[in-house]
Protein backbone atom coordinates (compact mmCIF):
# COMPACT_ATOMS: atom_id res chain seq x y z
CA UNK A 1 0.00 0.00 0.00
CA UNK A 2 1.25 3.50 -0.87
CA UNK A 3 0.99 6.20 1.78
CA UNK A 4 1.57 9.89 2.22
CA UNK A 5 3.20 12.12 -0.32
CA UNK A 6 3.53 9.47 -3.07
CA UNK A 7 -0.06 8.20 -3.23
CA UNK A 8 -1.29 9.74 -6.47
CA UNK A 9 -0.31 9.72 -10.13
CA UNK A 10 0.64 6.09 -10.28
CA UNK A 11 -0.71 5.53 -13.78
CA UNK A 12 1.49 8.30 -15.14
CA UNK A 13 4.48 7.26 -13.05
CA UNK A 14 4.33 3.56 -13.84
CA UNK A 15 3.26 3.66 -17.47
CA UNK A 16 4.84 6.94 -18.56
CA UNK A 17 1.58 7.98 -20.23
CA UNK A 18 2.21 11.72 -20.11
CA UNK A 19 0.36 14.10 -22.41
CA UNK A 20 0.94 17.57 -23.80
CA UNK A 21 -1.52 20.38 -24.42
CA UNK A 22 0.34 21.73 -27.46
CA UNK A 23 2.33 18.91 -29.12
CA UNK A 24 2.92 21.04 -32.22
CA UNK A 25 5.13 23.45 -30.25
CA UNK A 26 8.72 23.10 -29.03
CA UNK A 27 8.86 21.89 -25.41
CA UNK A 28 11.03 22.59 -22.37
CA UNK A 29 10.55 19.98 -19.65
CA UNK A 30 11.37 20.97 -16.06
CA UNK A 31 11.44 18.30 -13.34
CA UNK A 32 11.15 19.37 -9.69
CA UNK A 33 10.78 16.58 -7.15
CA UNK A 34 8.66 18.20 -4.45
CA UNK A 35 7.26 21.46 -3.11
CA UNK A 36 10.56 23.18 -2.40
CA UNK A 37 11.93 22.59 -5.88
CA UNK A 38 8.59 23.50 -7.48
CA UNK A 39 8.40 26.85 -5.70
CA UNK A 40 11.94 27.88 -6.52
CA UNK A 41 11.19 27.52 -10.25
CA UNK A 42 8.89 30.56 -10.39
CA UNK A 43 11.37 33.08 -11.80
CA UNK A 44 13.09 30.55 -14.06
CA UNK A 45 9.77 29.57 -15.65
CA UNK A 46 8.75 33.21 -16.11
CA UNK A 47 12.08 34.10 -17.71
CA UNK A 48 12.05 31.03 -19.95
CA UNK A 49 8.51 31.79 -21.13
CA UNK A 50 9.47 35.41 -21.84
CA UNK A 51 12.50 34.44 -23.90
CA UNK A 52 10.94 31.40 -25.60
CA UNK A 53 7.26 32.39 -25.93
CA UNK A 54 6.37 29.75 -28.51
CA UNK A 55 7.45 26.89 -26.26
CA UNK A 56 5.21 24.68 -24.20
CA UNK A 57 6.58 24.40 -20.69
CA UNK A 58 6.05 21.10 -18.89
CA UNK A 59 6.61 20.78 -15.15
CA UNK A 60 6.77 17.31 -13.61
CA UNK A 61 7.03 16.39 -9.98
CA UNK A 62 7.24 13.22 -7.91
CA UNK A 63 5.23 13.97 -4.77
CA UNK A 64 1.51 14.67 -4.39
CA UNK A 65 2.10 17.99 -2.63
CA UNK A 66 4.56 19.06 -5.30
CA UNK A 67 1.98 18.26 -7.97
CA UNK A 68 -0.77 20.19 -6.15
CA UNK A 69 1.41 23.27 -5.66
CA UNK A 70 2.60 23.19 -9.29
CA UNK A 71 -1.01 23.10 -10.53
CA UNK A 72 -1.86 26.10 -8.36
CA UNK A 73 1.29 28.16 -8.94
CA UNK A 74 1.74 27.56 -12.67
CA UNK A 75 -1.70 27.44 -14.32
CA UNK A 76 -0.22 28.34 -17.73
CA UNK A 77 2.08 25.32 -17.79
CA UNK A 78 1.43 21.65 -18.35
CA UNK A 79 1.84 19.76 -15.05
CA UNK A 80 2.27 16.00 -14.71
CA UNK A 81 3.97 13.32 -12.64
CA UNK A 82 7.50 12.20 -13.49
CA UNK A 83 7.78 8.60 -14.75
CA UNK A 84 9.40 5.98 -12.57
CA UNK A 85 12.90 5.15 -13.75
CA UNK A 86 11.96 1.98 -15.63
CA UNK A 87 12.86 1.62 -19.32
CA UNK A 88 9.25 1.22 -20.49
CA UNK A 89 7.93 4.23 -18.56
CA UNK A 90 10.72 6.67 -19.45
CA UNK A 91 10.73 5.63 -23.13
CA UNK A 92 6.98 6.06 -23.42
CA UNK A 93 7.13 9.44 -21.64
CA UNK A 94 9.93 10.76 -23.84
CA UNK A 95 8.22 9.51 -27.01
CA UNK A 96 5.00 11.25 -25.96
CA UNK A 97 6.53 14.55 -24.84
CA UNK A 98 9.40 14.86 -27.36
CA UNK A 99 11.07 17.68 -25.42
CA UNK A 100 13.73 19.93 -26.91
CA UNK A 101 15.32 20.39 -23.50
CA UNK A 102 15.01 18.54 -20.20
CA UNK A 103 15.90 20.53 -17.08
CA UNK A 104 16.42 18.72 -13.78
CA UNK A 105 16.39 20.77 -10.57
CA UNK A 106 19.04 20.47 -7.83
CA UNK A 107 20.38 16.91 -8.27
CA UNK A 108 18.04 14.36 -9.76
CA UNK A 109 20.06 11.65 -11.47
CA UNK A 110 17.69 9.05 -12.91
CA UNK A 111 20.00 6.84 -15.06
CA UNK A 112 17.41 5.20 -17.33
CA UNK A 113 15.67 8.51 -18.02
CA UNK A 114 18.92 10.39 -18.62
CA UNK A 115 20.39 7.70 -20.88
CA UNK A 116 17.15 7.48 -22.88
CA UNK A 117 16.97 11.26 -23.33
CA UNK A 118 20.64 11.45 -24.35
CA UNK A 119 20.23 8.65 -26.90
CA UNK A 120 17.41 10.63 -28.51
CA UNK A 121 19.62 13.71 -28.84
CA UNK A 122 17.56 15.68 -26.30
CA UNK A 123 19.50 18.46 -24.61
CA UNK A 124 19.93 17.89 -20.86
CA UNK A 125 20.58 20.49 -18.15
CA UNK A 126 20.92 20.44 -14.39
CA UNK A 127 20.08 23.73 -12.69
CA UNK A 128 20.56 24.98 -9.14
CA UNK A 129 22.64 21.86 -8.62
CA UNK A 130 23.66 20.90 -5.13
CA UNK A 131 25.42 17.82 -3.82
CA UNK A 132 25.94 17.52 -0.08
CA UNK A 133 28.75 15.59 1.54
CA UNK A 134 26.50 12.60 2.25
CA UNK A 135 25.23 12.43 -1.33
CA UNK A 136 28.77 12.87 -2.64
CA UNK A 137 29.93 9.85 -0.65
CA UNK A 138 27.01 7.81 -1.96
CA UNK A 139 27.61 8.72 -5.61
CA UNK A 140 31.34 8.07 -5.15
CA UNK A 141 30.58 4.43 -4.33
CA UNK A 142 29.09 4.03 -7.81
CA UNK A 143 31.42 6.47 -9.55
CA UNK A 144 31.55 4.55 -12.83
CA UNK A 145 27.77 4.79 -13.25
CA UNK A 146 27.65 8.36 -11.93
CA UNK A 147 30.32 9.46 -14.41
CA UNK A 148 28.38 7.94 -17.33
CA UNK A 149 25.25 9.79 -16.22
CA UNK A 150 27.03 13.14 -15.82
CA UNK A 151 28.59 12.82 -19.28
CA UNK A 152 25.07 12.96 -20.77
CA UNK A 153 24.46 16.52 -19.58
CA UNK A 154 25.06 19.51 -21.82
CA UNK A 155 25.10 21.89 -18.84
CA UNK A 156 25.55 21.31 -15.09
CA UNK A 157 24.72 24.62 -13.39
CA UNK A 158 25.45 24.49 -9.66
CA UNK A 159 25.01 26.80 -6.69
CA UNK A 160 28.63 27.18 -5.61
CA UNK A 161 32.21 26.10 -6.21
CA UNK A 162 32.05 23.37 -3.53
CA UNK A 163 29.30 21.58 -5.43
CA UNK A 164 31.09 22.19 -8.74
CA UNK A 165 34.26 20.53 -7.50
CA UNK A 166 32.33 17.51 -6.20
CA UNK A 167 30.71 16.99 -9.59
CA UNK A 168 34.10 17.27 -11.31
CA UNK A 169 35.50 14.66 -8.95
CA UNK A 170 32.60 12.38 -9.88
CA UNK A 171 33.51 12.63 -13.55
CA UNK A 172 31.53 15.60 -14.86
CA UNK A 173 33.21 17.30 -17.84
CA UNK A 174 34.98 20.38 -16.51
CA UNK A 175 33.80 22.66 -19.30
CA UNK A 176 30.14 21.81 -18.71
CA UNK A 177 30.11 22.61 -14.97
CA UNK A 178 29.07 26.23 -14.34
CA UNK A 179 28.64 28.08 -11.05
CA UNK A 180 25.50 30.21 -11.35
CA UNK A 181 24.52 30.79 -7.71
CA UNK A 182 21.32 29.76 -5.96
CA UNK A 183 18.08 30.64 -7.78
CA UNK A 184 16.21 30.50 -4.46
CA UNK A 185 17.61 33.92 -3.61
CA UNK A 186 15.81 35.49 -6.58
CA UNK A 187 12.37 34.22 -5.60
CA UNK A 188 12.47 35.22 -1.94
CA UNK A 189 9.93 37.69 -0.62
CA UNK A 190 11.59 40.72 0.96
CA UNK A 191 8.64 43.05 1.53
CA UNK A 192 6.83 42.29 4.81
CA UNK A 193 3.93 44.45 3.62
CA UNK A 194 3.27 42.38 0.48
CA UNK A 195 -0.43 41.66 -0.25
CA UNK A 196 -0.25 37.94 0.54
CA UNK A 197 1.31 38.54 3.94
CA UNK A 198 -1.20 41.27 4.70
CA UNK A 199 -4.04 38.88 3.93
CA UNK A 200 -2.59 36.25 6.27
CA UNK A 201 -2.21 38.88 9.00
CA UNK A 202 -5.88 39.79 8.58
CA UNK A 203 -7.11 36.18 8.58
CA UNK A 204 -5.07 35.32 11.66
CA UNK A 205 -6.16 38.49 13.49
CA UNK A 206 -2.63 39.66 14.27
CA UNK A 207 -2.41 43.10 15.82
CA UNK A 208 0.55 45.36 14.97
CA UNK A 209 1.75 45.20 18.58
CA UNK A 210 1.67 41.38 18.77
CA UNK A 211 5.12 39.77 18.60
CA UNK A 212 4.92 36.70 16.33
CA UNK A 213 6.92 33.50 16.73
CA UNK A 214 6.71 31.15 13.73
CA UNK A 215 7.87 27.54 13.76
CA UNK A 216 7.85 26.50 10.09
CA UNK A 217 8.66 23.38 8.07
CA UNK A 218 8.43 21.45 11.32
CA UNK A 219 8.49 17.73 12.01
CA UNK A 220 7.39 15.77 15.04
CA UNK A 221 8.21 16.64 17.86
CA UNK A 222 9.24 20.20 16.89
CA UNK A 223 5.66 21.46 17.15
CA UNK A 224 5.63 20.32 20.78
CA UNK A 225 8.85 22.27 21.42
CA UNK A 226 7.33 25.40 19.87
CA UNK A 227 4.10 25.09 21.86
CA UNK A 228 6.08 24.58 25.07
CA UNK A 229 8.12 27.70 24.31
CA UNK A 230 4.98 29.75 23.66
CA UNK A 231 3.30 28.42 26.80
CA UNK A 232 6.35 29.11 28.97
CA UNK A 233 6.50 32.73 27.80
CA UNK A 234 2.79 33.57 27.98
CA UNK A 235 2.94 35.14 31.46
CA UNK A 236 5.88 37.36 30.59
CA UNK A 237 4.71 38.13 27.03
CA UNK A 238 0.91 37.78 26.98
CA UNK A 239 0.61 39.14 23.43
CA UNK A 240 3.05 36.61 21.97
CA UNK A 241 1.47 34.80 19.02
CA UNK A 242 2.51 31.37 17.75
CA UNK A 243 2.12 30.17 14.17
CA UNK A 244 2.83 26.52 13.39
CA UNK A 245 3.54 25.35 9.84
CA UNK A 246 4.15 21.57 9.58
CA UNK A 247 6.43 20.47 6.75
CA UNK A 248 3.98 17.91 5.32
CA UNK A 249 0.26 18.28 4.79
CA UNK A 250 -0.27 14.72 6.07
CA UNK A 251 0.49 16.05 9.56
CA UNK A 252 -1.92 18.99 9.58
CA UNK A 253 -4.63 17.05 11.39
CA UNK A 254 -2.19 15.50 13.84
CA UNK A 255 -0.87 18.92 14.84
CA UNK A 256 -4.40 20.30 15.19
CA UNK A 257 -5.27 17.33 17.44
CA UNK A 258 -2.14 17.91 19.50
CA UNK A 259 -3.22 21.49 20.20
CA UNK A 260 -6.77 20.48 21.09
CA UNK A 261 -5.63 17.69 23.40
CA UNK A 262 -3.75 20.28 25.41
CA UNK A 263 -7.02 22.24 25.65
CA UNK A 264 -5.49 25.23 23.85
CA UNK A 265 -7.41 27.54 21.51
CA UNK A 266 -6.73 26.95 17.81
CA UNK A 267 -7.24 29.00 14.65
CA UNK A 268 -6.73 27.16 11.35
CA UNK A 269 -6.00 28.88 8.05
CA UNK A 270 -7.96 26.26 6.08
CA UNK A 271 -11.25 26.75 7.89
CA UNK A 272 -13.82 29.49 7.53
CA UNK A 273 -13.98 32.25 10.09
CA UNK A 274 -17.29 30.82 11.32
CA UNK A 275 -15.81 27.37 11.93
CA UNK A 276 -12.84 28.87 13.71
CA UNK A 277 -15.14 31.03 15.84
CA UNK A 278 -17.16 27.98 16.93
CA UNK A 279 -13.94 26.20 17.88
CA UNK A 280 -12.63 29.17 19.84
CA UNK A 281 -15.87 29.60 21.80
CA UNK A 282 -15.25 26.21 23.38
CA UNK A 283 -11.85 27.32 24.68
CA UNK A 284 -10.73 29.76 27.31
CA UNK A 285 -10.62 33.33 26.08
CA UNK A 286 -7.81 34.23 28.48
CA UNK A 287 -5.19 33.46 25.83
CA UNK A 288 -5.05 34.12 22.11
CA UNK A 289 -5.25 31.06 19.86
CA UNK A 290 -2.36 29.13 18.40
CA UNK A 291 -2.39 29.66 14.64
CA UNK A 292 -2.01 26.72 12.26
CA UNK A 293 -1.08 27.37 8.64
CA UNK A 294 -2.53 24.19 7.15
CA UNK A 295 -2.51 25.18 3.48
CA UNK A 296 0.06 24.66 0.73
CA UNK A 297 2.29 27.30 -0.85
CA UNK A 298 1.77 30.05 1.75
CA UNK A 299 4.76 29.58 4.03
CA UNK A 300 6.95 32.07 2.14
CA UNK A 301 4.40 34.84 2.73
CA UNK A 302 3.80 33.71 6.29
CA UNK A 303 7.46 34.09 7.27
CA UNK A 304 7.08 37.84 6.69
CA UNK A 305 4.70 37.99 9.66
CA UNK A 306 7.37 36.74 12.04
CA UNK A 307 9.42 38.63 14.58
CA UNK A 308 11.31 35.42 15.36
CA UNK A 309 11.50 32.32 13.16
CA UNK A 310 12.41 28.73 13.96
CA UNK A 311 13.13 26.58 10.89
CA UNK A 312 12.25 22.94 11.45
CA UNK A 313 13.76 19.66 10.43
CA UNK A 314 16.81 20.78 12.38
CA UNK A 315 16.02 19.32 15.82
CA UNK A 316 15.23 16.02 14.07
CA UNK A 317 17.30 13.94 11.67
CA UNK A 318 15.88 15.61 8.55
CA UNK A 319 18.98 17.77 8.06
CA UNK A 320 17.20 21.11 8.13
CA UNK A 321 14.87 23.05 5.84
CA UNK A 322 15.17 26.24 3.83
CA UNK A 323 16.14 29.13 6.11
CA UNK A 324 16.46 31.60 3.23
CA UNK A 325 12.77 32.55 3.17
CA UNK A 326 12.63 34.03 6.70
CA UNK A 327 16.06 35.55 6.14
CA UNK A 328 14.82 37.33 3.03
CA UNK A 329 11.94 38.75 5.07
CA UNK A 330 14.42 40.27 7.52
CA UNK A 331 13.58 37.89 10.38
CA UNK A 332 16.12 36.56 12.92
CA UNK A 333 16.38 32.83 12.28
CA UNK A 334 16.77 30.00 14.79
CA UNK A 335 17.43 26.36 13.92
CA UNK A 336 18.75 23.21 15.53
CA UNK A 337 22.21 21.70 15.01
CA UNK A 338 21.14 19.31 12.23
CA UNK A 339 21.30 21.46 9.10
CA UNK A 340 23.56 19.48 6.79
CA UNK A 341 21.14 19.89 3.87
CA UNK A 342 21.84 23.64 3.96
CA UNK A 343 25.39 23.64 5.26
CA UNK A 344 26.81 26.52 3.19
CA UNK A 345 23.85 28.81 3.90
CA UNK A 346 23.98 27.92 7.59
CA UNK A 347 27.68 28.79 7.77
CA UNK A 348 27.08 32.12 6.03
CA UNK A 349 24.20 33.17 8.28
CA UNK A 350 26.03 32.14 11.46
CA UNK A 351 29.25 33.88 10.42
CA UNK A 352 27.25 37.09 9.96
CA UNK A 353 25.52 36.58 13.32
CA UNK A 354 22.19 36.67 11.48
CA UNK A 355 21.04 33.32 12.90
CA UNK A 356 21.34 31.25 16.04
CA UNK A 357 21.66 27.52 16.70
CA UNK A 358 19.54 26.07 19.52
CA UNK A 359 20.52 22.69 20.89
CA UNK A 360 17.07 21.61 22.11
CA UNK A 361 13.69 22.74 23.44
CA UNK A 362 15.04 24.45 26.58
CA UNK A 363 17.48 26.55 24.58
CA UNK A 364 14.77 27.35 22.03
CA UNK A 365 12.70 28.89 24.82
CA UNK A 366 15.70 30.75 26.23
CA UNK A 367 16.72 32.27 22.90
CA UNK A 368 13.18 33.30 21.96
CA UNK A 369 12.86 34.98 25.35
CA UNK A 370 16.20 36.73 24.92
CA UNK A 371 15.20 38.15 21.52
CA UNK A 372 11.83 39.29 22.84
CA UNK A 373 13.63 41.12 25.65
CA UNK A 374 16.13 42.63 23.22
CA UNK A 375 14.20 43.75 20.09
CA UNK A 376 17.15 45.84 18.92
CA UNK A 377 19.28 42.70 18.59
CA UNK A 378 16.46 40.89 16.83
CA UNK A 379 16.13 43.79 14.39
CA UNK A 380 19.90 43.79 13.75
CA UNK A 381 19.93 40.05 13.02
CA UNK A 382 17.01 40.39 10.63
CA UNK A 383 18.56 43.33 8.78
CA UNK A 384 21.84 41.46 8.29
CA UNK A 385 19.97 38.38 7.05
CA UNK A 386 18.01 40.42 4.51
CA UNK A 387 21.17 42.12 3.26
CA UNK A 388 22.85 38.73 2.83
CA UNK A 389 19.95 37.47 0.72
CA UNK A 390 19.90 40.63 -1.40
CA UNK A 391 23.61 40.33 -2.10
CA UNK A 392 23.19 36.85 -3.56
CA UNK A 393 20.58 37.61 -6.22
CA UNK A 394 21.11 37.16 -9.98
CA UNK A 395 21.27 33.37 -10.39
CA UNK A 396 18.05 33.20 -12.41
CA UNK A 397 19.39 35.28 -15.30
CA UNK A 398 22.67 33.36 -15.38
CA UNK A 399 20.75 30.07 -15.33
CA UNK A 400 18.31 30.97 -18.12
CA UNK A 401 21.18 32.36 -20.20
CA UNK A 402 22.74 28.89 -20.08
CA UNK A 403 19.43 27.18 -20.90
CA UNK A 404 18.91 29.38 -23.96
CA UNK A 405 22.50 28.76 -25.07
CA UNK A 406 21.92 25.02 -24.70
CA UNK A 407 18.74 25.19 -26.78
CA UNK A 408 20.48 27.21 -29.48
CA UNK A 409 23.47 24.87 -29.58
CA UNK A 410 21.16 21.87 -29.87
CA UNK A 411 19.25 23.54 -32.71
CA UNK A 412 22.39 24.50 -34.60
CA UNK A 413 23.76 20.97 -34.35
CA UNK A 414 20.73 19.71 -36.23
CA UNK A 415 19.04 18.07 -33.24
CA UNK A 416 15.50 19.03 -32.27
CA UNK A 417 15.29 21.17 -35.40
CA UNK A 418 11.87 22.57 -34.52
CA UNK A 419 13.58 24.99 -32.08
CA UNK A 420 15.21 26.90 -34.89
Amino acid sequence: MVHGKYRSGWQEKLTGRLTRKHPERPCVWFHAVSVGEVLQLQNVLDETAARFPNAEILVTTTTDTGYEVAKIKYPQTTVSYFPLDFSWSVNRALDAIRPNLVVLVELELWPNFIFAAHQRGIALALINGRIGEKSFRGYSRVKRLTSRVLLCFDILAVQNEVYAERLRRLGAPVERVKVTGNIKFDSLESDPANPHSRELRRVFGLAPEDPVFIAGSTQDPEEVYAIDTWSALQTEFPNLRLILVPRHKERFEAVASLIRKRDLPLLRRSQTLEQNADDLQQKSQTSKPILLLDTLGELAACWCLADIAFVGGSLTKRGGQNMLEPSGCGVPVLFGPNTWNFQEITVSLLSLKAACVVSGPAELTAVVRSLLLNPAEAKRMGAVARHFVSSQRGATKRTVDLLMFTLLASSCSGENSQVA
